[in-house]
């Protein structure tokens, strides 16, 4: 379910603070196009994009004037036949090889900025564009996730990590050149100056991992869970590991002290009495795998569902 008061909060407060293309929301928090639609509603046309399916509903969708899949891909023909603009990252020789096959024309050199995941050294960024560039690519300029430092609850550290990743973009873009410095998450929209465009996903339903940070966000997302089972002390609900994105902890239940979740239940005890047939809001601790898991965001005002939205962009 997803709060419509908060959801309405979020997408205000944020594109006050990033209008327009300062922000690339990253679908991957969401994977539903309507909600990508009231993003671009509020200004946002172009969109960060995880897997090839995201960027192929978002372009069905009509939202396909700037598509940036962040991720590399060593088969990229999917993405180059779309009726879309499509930048993919890339940050090997075989990843700028794959997107000349796939018929991609525009590319970013992804940057490793701290964390252990993709991109090149940073020393190695100018090489790679000037060999993309000798393939026809157009070089559009750097890419880099301060994921590392996203969640960090220490202010300071957080700001101080984002710097130091910033430092390193910095540099990789001076070689690279192009004009777009694409990166920043939700933890740290707000203190990274380095970066053209922001590509926040999880400030739009939030989760209770964000929700630790002194964001001015709120939560809208939650998975509505029915009582099965009480017991002296403790409560079961029928929302385990196959409902949640567990990877950043448990979930959250107001008014309740989570003790563990199983693969269909989550077992908690109560501050009040509840009775089998009850129901509870469960708040995920990371929002993009628990949406992944479901097939509808149901907007909400308190009791009310207002509408659904399909979750279209799930699988690759």
């Amino acid at each position: 379910m997803v709060e419509r008061s908060a959801l309405e909060h979020n997408l205000a407060t944020m594109s006050e603070s990033l209008p327009g293309a300062r922000l690339r929301p990253h679908v991957k928090a969401h994977k539903c196009t309507a909600l990508a639609r009231r993003q671009a509603q509020n200004g946002h046309r172009g969109f960060t994009c995880a897997t090839i399916r995201e960027v192929e509903g978002l372009a069905r969708a009509g939202l396909g004037d700037d598509l940036l899949l962040a991720n590399e891909v060593l088969d990229a023909r999917r993405l180059g036949s779309l009726d879309a603009r499509v930048t993919v990252a890339v940050d090997s020789a075989e990843t700028i090889d794959a997107a000349v096959r796939g018929g991609v024309r525009e590319v970013l050199i992804d940057v490793n900025v701290g964390l252990p995941r993709c991109g090149c050294p940073p020393d190695e960024a100018g090489r790679l564009a000037d060999a993309a560039r000798a393939r026809g690519l157009s070089v559009r300029g750097v890419m880099g996730y301060e994921g590392h430092a996203v969640l960090l609850e220490d202010a300071a550290r957080r700001a101080s990590e984002t710097s130091r990743s910033m430092d390193l973009l910095r540099s990789a873009h001076a070689d690279v050149g192009g004009e777009v410095v694409s990166a920043g998450g939700t933890g740290t929209y707000a203190l990274n100056d380095v970066a053209t465009e922001i590509q926040a996903g999880s400030y739009v339903l939030m989760d209770t991992a964000y929700g630790r940070l002194d964001l001015p966000f709120r939560a809208a997302l939650s998975v509505l869970a029915t009582v099965v089972s009480v017991s002296s002390g403790y409560v079961v609900a029928d929302c385990g590991l196959k409902a949640l994105g567990m990877d950043h902890g448990n979930p959250a239940i107001d008014g309740g002290e989570i003790w563990f979740c199983s693969d269909e239940h989550v077992t908690f005890s109560p501050l009040a009495s509840l009775r089998p047939g009850d129901r509870v809001r469960v708040h995920p601790a990371h929002v993009d795998p628990t949406v992944a898991y479901h097939e509808h965001l149901h907007l909400v005002d308190g009791e009310a569902v207002v509408d659904a939205w399909p979750v279209d962009l799930r699988g690759w």
